[in-house]
């Protein structure tokens, strides 16, 4: 009886081992495909599937070219996921394009949904990832390396180089999420109040608002 219970309890163990892996990213598929119907009225964790469908829902020619990057932070990220084209709805998958200027960034920032895997097309990036211990990864990279950021980390890409740069990042979800870590405390909407960021930054309100008014809708 005891090897009995032994047994069940290997095998318990096996199969919650397997299944384990399945929560890293988003839920299996039910059936072949389910291109993302955007006019459902129903509201689902996703999409509804259309009921008509072709090949050109599961295209997308949006990462071809670089982005513009005459912005603040002196990058862009384009992104291929579900909300740009149906046909990854259910498949736990998406890309995205990410140019950087000369100095360009992609500033800190998680993806709660997702692993992030990024393949370097040009340029030279220091990227690099802090983990819930508070312990900085970085590494530089250039033309042909990949480097991967674990779901729900913050991190970020710097562009190190003279010239400009740009990486495809892959991700486990078909909307990987993204929070910016300066503009979802200093922009959310309505506004996090000043005295809590300023307590936990341990500066002023004062300074907690200037740093907001940067962040403000245009």
């Amino acid at each position: 009886m005891a090897k009995v219970r032994l047994y069940v309890a290997a095998a318990c163990a096996v199969v919650l081992a397997l299944a384990t892996p399945a929560l890293a990213g988003d839920p299996d598929m039910l059936q072949d495909v389910c291109p993302a119907d955007y006019a459902s009225p129903v509201k689902l964790n996703g999409f509804a599937c259309k009921a008509n469908f072709s090949a050109d829902d599961f295209f997308f020619d949006g990462l071809r070219n670089p982005g513009n990057t005459n912005n603040p932070a002196g990058s862009v990220v384009t992104a291929a996921n579900v909300e740009k084209f149906p046909g990854v709805n259910t498949l736990g998958v998406s890309m995205a394009r990410i140019d950087y200027a000369p100095g360009g960034q992609n500033p800190p920032h998680t993806h709660p949904r997702a692993t992030e895997i990024i393949f370097v097309l040009e340029g030279t990036l220091e990227v690099g990832f802090i983990t819930t211990a508070n312990a900085l990864f970085t590494k530089t990279v250039t033309k042909g390396d990949v480097f991967v950021f674990p779901r729900g980390l913050v991190h970020f890409q710097q562009n190190r180089g003279h010239g400009p740069a740009a990486v495809v990042a892959a991700f486990n979800s078909q909307l990987q999420g993204t929070q910016a870590i300066a503009m979802t405390l200093f922009g959310a909407v309505p506004p996090v109040p000043s005295d809590i960021l300023a307590k936990a930054f341990r500066i002023s309100s004062g300074e907690v608002d200037h740093i907001k008014a940067n962040f403000a809708p245009k």
